[in-house]
């Protein structure tokens, strides 16, 4: 199982990484808000998360750490 760590203070809600998730394991934090005023992403599967890296990968700003 994979170990995911967001770096929240630094997202930006984008999005990008919960469209990329081919699991569905990732959502933008809809009762959070982060120091630059954005919803961050969080994960809400992450006993089904397969370790791709789709989510890292797509991400423009490497909030996301992904551990095996």
């Amino acid at each position: 199982m994979a170990k995911l760590t967001f770096k929240t203070d630094n997202c930006k809600g984008c999005g990008l990484c919960v469209d990329a998730c081919p699991k569905h394991v990732l959502q933008l934090a809809e009762d959070k808000i982060n120091k630059k005023g954005h919803h961050p992403v969080e994960a809400v599967k992450e006993d089904e998360c397969i370790a791709c890296a789709f989510c890292a990968t797509m991400c423009p700003d490497c909030i996301i750490k992904i551990e095996r």
